[in-house]
């Protein structure tokens, strides 16, 4: 698909913003939290409610006229996700979880970690991966993290440490919460080769930008559907490779999950493939409305909104860095890449007053949001890239941490602890496939408040 003139985007995405996103504008909403969670196409919900209109389904787990076709459904949507991530059926299949969390959890607890394995992550990784480690931790494996850049990239001078005589994992994000970088997809393929299984934290990176399995032929990817399209919210996929999905043992088994059990004997044996890991009853009616989202993104193309994303990330960017106080101090100060080249459409920043100190990120975030502008402040659940952007990898951090007693901890308390040196938290601006300029020039009006 060849680039279109930047005009001829913007008057397509206005379009599609018009006729699928009108409730931003009647609502007076600017919308900049696309990592957080995408929006639903107004004619999605129209699909899915006459989809529901015609249709009886009934719990999958039966052979009824009712619960066979709910298992069509269901089987049809597996075929749906291979094929829009360039999968073949032969090699991958499909998981059905509640979101990336649990499909990132469904390959911790069952991976064959032992004394000899080795878990390599990067810094930069959201917590549901880097709470692998403890299953890592508990079968005597060794946990190694690989650090980031000043741009808050994977250090290619670094090599992967070999994965080591026993099975290994090694998991990092296709695009990082946190910044916004893309990390290389290659490292898929260098990692297979250093003798790891590779779990691929896809859930930031496939709203805005195309994944193809066969280039990026990960044993593991996982993402959640929300941030891709809205709706439905509590869906996510696990998509595996068949002999990777295989070799994983999982600890406890559920209903829907077996071929059989026997209680007397105390035996029981696992359904082979994706049912072995899709506990309980699928969220069938969930499963319904996802043909309907991933058909919207392929209508649109990926390819067009991964193009109109970089260039409203240049726009933002561009933005951003230009913001001065009268003194000429810049107003904002960014994590990772000044660059539109290699990232997302995720922008991390702080605010500086005019000495050059931290505005707390609370008091921007509330001044955004009296001006109808959705942002997000925080750490994102990242505390990698947290550490490697604010300095909060300090042991004096820690000690602030271990401070609070339990139920107490807040990041207002961390920055009291800490004297106010360094910065707690960050904002977190996203654009996505509704976004437009109108979008931008609001959101500058508030950050201009804090120019001195």
């Amino acid at each position: 698909m060849s680039p279109l003139p930047a005009r001829l985007l913007d008057e397509r995405f206005e379009a599609l913003r018009a006729r699928e996103f009108s409730r931003l504008d009647a609502g007076g909403h600017v919308y900049l939290d696309y990592t957080g969670s995408g929006l639903y196409a107004e004619s999605q919900l129209r699909r899915h409610d006459e989809f529901l209109e015609r249709h009886v389904l009934g719990n999958p787990h039966s052979e009824n006229p009712t619960s066979a076709a709910a298992t069509k459904i269901v089987e049809d949507a597996r075929l749906e996700v291979l094929r829009f991530f360039g999968a073949y059926a032969e090699q991958y299949t499909v998981v059905f979880t509640a979101n990336a969390s649990a499909a990132l959890k469904l390959v911790g607890e069952a991976f064959p970690f032992t004394e000899g394995s080795r878990f390599t992550l990067l810094q930069d990784n959201h917590n549901s991966v880097q709470g692998i480690r403890l299953y890592a931790e508990a079968a005597g494996a060794d946990v190694t993290y690989l650090p980031l850049d000043p741009d808050l990239r994977f250090d290619a001078k670094m090599d992967l440490p070999p994965a080591g005589y026993a099975p290994g994992l090694f998991a990092y994000p296709a695009q990082s919460n946190f910044s916004g970088v893309q990390h290389p997809l290659g490292l898929v393929r260098t990692a297979q080769a250093a003798g790891y299984e590779v779990l691929l934290d896809a859930a930031a990176f496939v709203p805005t930008s195309p994944l193809d399995s066969s280039h990026c032929p990960a044993d593991f990817v996982c993402v959640s559907f929300y941030k891709m399209f809205g709706f439905p919210t509590g869906l996510g996929v696990l998509v595996a490779r068949r002999d990777s999905l295989a070799r994983l043992r999982r600890p406890w088994f559920a209903g829907g999950t077996v071929e059989y059990v026997a209680v007397h004997e105390q035996r029981h044996r696992l359904l082979p493939g994706s049912g072995g890991f899709e506990d309980g009853t699928p969220n069938f009616l969930g499963i319904a409305a996802v043909s309907a989202g991933l058909r919207f993104l392929e209508d649109v193309g990926m390819e067009r909104i991964h193009e109109r994303t970089h260039a409203l990330t240049e726009r933002l960017l561009g933005m951003l860095t230009a913001l001065r106080h009268e003194n000429g101090r810049p107003v904002v100060e960014l994590y990772g890449p000044a660059s539109a080249e290699g990232r997302g459409g995720a922008v991390s920043f702080n605010l500086l007053d005019a000495d050059g100190a931290v505005v707390p990120y609370g008091i921007v975030e509330r001044a955004a949001g009296d001006a109808g502008i959705s942002l997000r402040g925080g750490c994102f659940c990242n505390p990698g890239a947290a550490e490697a952007a604010l300095g909060l990898d300090s042991p004096e951090a820690l000690e602030c941490y271990e401070s609070m007693p339990p139920g107490t901890f807040s990041l207002k308390k961390l920055a009291e602890c800490l004297d106010y040196k360094v910065a707690v938290g960050a904002l977190r601006a996203s654009v996505g496939i509704a976004t437009n300029e109108e979008d931008l020039v609001r959101f500058e009006d508030p950050l201009r408040g804090f120019c001195a």
